[in-house]
């Protein structure tokens, strides 16, 4: 039986992809004194969402993870680049066709008290963007109102409480109910999870789980917490530093990290059990200042396999077998020698020093 091209094509087209995405903030000139400094929060990324996938962007604090995922759903305007959602680019859109496009992208913000207006019942909460887009009478409303919060576990009769009355994971509860108001196509959760008590982390992933079958979603996560996206992931991109240091599905990514701070991410999870334990990776130093990141390949200030090379040249993001990318220079010799086993770097002076008097005082 021959397939509809037109079914095969809406399957390969990305509901949403950035191409060449850069964030600056500040810059700007002053009448007295120097020009505040650019902070370079996203550098030249390039990422597509497939549709009906959960993609995960992981990183440190700092790594710009928060900044892109705004920047796909428009909640940020790129300093340059490019956003298409559905293959039409937002940037060109006029305002009246982009905010009916906001509909369908939507966003669950990290924490779930400062995101909720204090002085707006559940109820107006989670019924506002109905009533923003225009949709359905006072009465069809109030029960679209009951129906999302059923659907997200929260009784109806609380529709007349106001947020301070909620425990964290209530609040997030109602920051979903009026993400799914609109009747979105794709859903970002910036850090969703992370302000919960680890008891009710669960909870909250799994609902997201079951509405993304229910509703037919895409979700793109913003964690720390790797745990978390290996459990609910289809694919993991890896930022440092306002650039994606490797892309892949995530059962691979876990298997076998192929860029070093990726390795660095996967030692550093906690294990329930000494005989799981692996020698953990170590990095040396802090992550560089986003207003003055390093030349070449912006890891290798930290990286235990930098060498001359990396310090000139940035890295390609190279493709590795079709599935997954990875811009490292040395990522294959690092992979043959067993990238999972790291060594350390050397101690700095001063700590030599003390480990040198400790080691004195106890002989």
């Amino acid at each position: 039986m021959s397939r509809d091209p037109s079914i095969t094509l809406a399957r390969e087209v990305p509901i949403l992809e950035g191409i060449g995405l850069r964030k600056h903030f500040g810059g700007t000139r002053r009448l007295i004194g120097r020009s505040s400094p650019t902070v370079q929060a996203v550098n030249d990324v390039s990422l597509s969402v497939r549709r009906g996938e959960t993609l995960a962007l992981v990183g440190e604090s700092g790594s710009g993870k928060s900044t892109l995922g705004r920047l796909l759903v428009n909640l940020l305007s790129p300093t340059a680049g490019d956003v298409f959602y559905e293959g039409r680019n937002l940037g060109n859109l006029p305002p009246a066709r982009l905010n009916q496009i906001r509909r369908e992208l939507q966003i669950i913000f990290q924490d779930p008290f400062s995101s909720l207006n204090p002085r707006m019942s559940v109820e107006a909460i989670v019924g506002e963007p109905i009533w923003l887009h225009g949709q359905q009478n006072r009465r069809e409303r109030q029960e679209r109102v009951v129906e999302l919060l059923r659907t997200v576990g929260l009784a109806p009769e609380l529709a007349s409480r106001y947020p301070h009355e909620f425990s964290g994971g209530q609040r997030q509860r109602i920051g979903i109910a009026r993400a799914l108001a609109s009747g979105p196509k794709l859903i970002l959760g910036d850090e969703p999870v992370s302000a919960l008590d680890v008891s009710v982390q669960a909870q909250v992933v799994n609902l997201l789980e079951d509405l993304k079958t229910r509703f037919e979603l895409t979700l793109v996560i913003v964690a720390h917490g790797l745990s978390v996206i290996r459990h609910m992931s289809d694919r993991v991109a890896v930022m440092y530093l306002g650039e994606i240091v490797e892309l892949a599905p995530v059962d691979d990514l876990f298997d076998a990290p192929l860029h070093p701070y990726t390795q660095a991410l996967m030692a550093a999870v906690p294990v329930s059990h000494p005989s799981q334990r692996r020698p953990r990776t170590l990095l040396g130093g802090d992550m560089p200042s986003p207003t003055a990141p390093p030349s070449g390949c912006r890891f290798h200030t930290r990286c235990p396999h930098a060498r001359a090379l990396c310090r000139e040249v940035a890295p390609a993001f190279e493709e590795v077998g079709g599935a997954r990318r990875v811009a490292c220079h040395f990522w294959q010799e690092i992979a043959n020698a067993g990238g999972d086993r790291l060594l350390a770097p050397a101690p700095m002076p001063a700590l030599r020093k003390r480990l040198h008097l400790f080691n004195s005082h106890s002989n």
